[in-house]
């Protein structure tokens, strides 16, 4: 994770794919397949290269981060997890997120708040967060988006609250009923 070229070169033998190729066959493998847990296992890896940015230029040329995207109005919920769990670790990218904004991914990422799946709420919420701009803000801490984050706020689901109450206190501009505890 957090690779430099260099060091992903010194890696790869002569014989190996490079990054790109790699990530180029799983795409390719992802379309290609009709296999549903072959699909989940390559989101999840995709997924997971999203943590880092040495792969943001790739993801752009592949449209990795459209097929993201694509993967939260799916009736899978494992492509619904992984999807949004991939936008999360690639959104604090500049040009990630702004093709997010620009291609409706707020909307997208605000109906997984609705998901009976524990990661995809908490990807949902926290990729919400890193979406945040001034010209964001608005839309994200909408009057329905702030009532459902103060219903999770109160939630026995310790990671669920704790996140819920960062978003209300970090992200917000009306006064929020979570108690502030000394």
């Amino acid at each position: 994770m957090f690779s430099s070229q260099t060091r992903i070169d010194s890696k790869t033998g002569a014989d190996d794919l490079g990054r790109f190729e790699y990530l180029q066959a799983l795409v390719t493998e992802f379309q290609d397949t009709d296999k549903q847990g072959a699909k989940e296992e390559i989101l999840a890896n995709l997924a997971n290269f999203a943590y880092d940015p040495i792969n943001y230029d790739h993801f752009r040329k592949l449209k990795v981060v459209d097929l993201f995207m694509d993967m939260l109005t799916e009736g899978n919920e494992k492509f619904v997890e992984f999807g949004i769990g991939g936008l999360c670790n690639c959104s604090l990218d500049k040009e990630n997120k702004q093709h997010i904004i620009d291609n409706g991914g707020i909307s997208l990422v605000v109906n997984c708040m609705s998901s009976s799946n524990e990661e995809t709420v908490l990807s949902a919420i926290t990729t919400l967060m890193f979406l945040t701009t001034p010209q964001t803000q608005p839309e994200i801490t909408s009057e329905a988006i702030v009532d459902c984050m103060e219903r999770f706020s109160a939630s026995s689901n310790a990671r669920l609250s704790n996140l819920a109450k960062v978003f209300l206190q970090d992200y917000c501009k009306r006064p929020c009923s979570i108690e502030k505890k000394d």
